[in-house]
């Protein structure tokens, strides 16, 4: 059950950050790559790949592929200066 909450929970934070660089970045392809990482953290996406291949993501998978967005989206994404640009194209 802490399972699945914490997958919902970091499958969300992971699509927005994603959501946020491909519409106010200036890469969204990058986003797009990022929006795809974080469907593997969503327990019902898990299910359905597990169903149709047999495949699941091991732990050590999601561990890495998180320090990743986080790393990838704060380090070198500047994800602070796109929420800025974001809520500035809210005014």
């Amino acid at each position: 059950m802490m399972n699945k909450i914490l997958g919902w929970l970091l499958g969300t934070c992971f699509s927005l950050i994603a959501l946020i660089n491909i519409f106010w970045g200036n890469d969204s392809i990058f986003g797009i790559f990022l929006f795809l990482l974080a469907l593997s953290y969503i327990p019902t996406i898990n299910d359905l790949i597990e169903l149709k291949t047999g495949i699941r993501l091991p732990l050590w998978t999601k561990i890495a592929i998180a320090v990743f967005i986080i790393w990838s989206s704060l380090g070198v994404g500047e994800l602070f200066d796109k929420i800025d640009m974001m809520l500035e194209s809210f005014r």
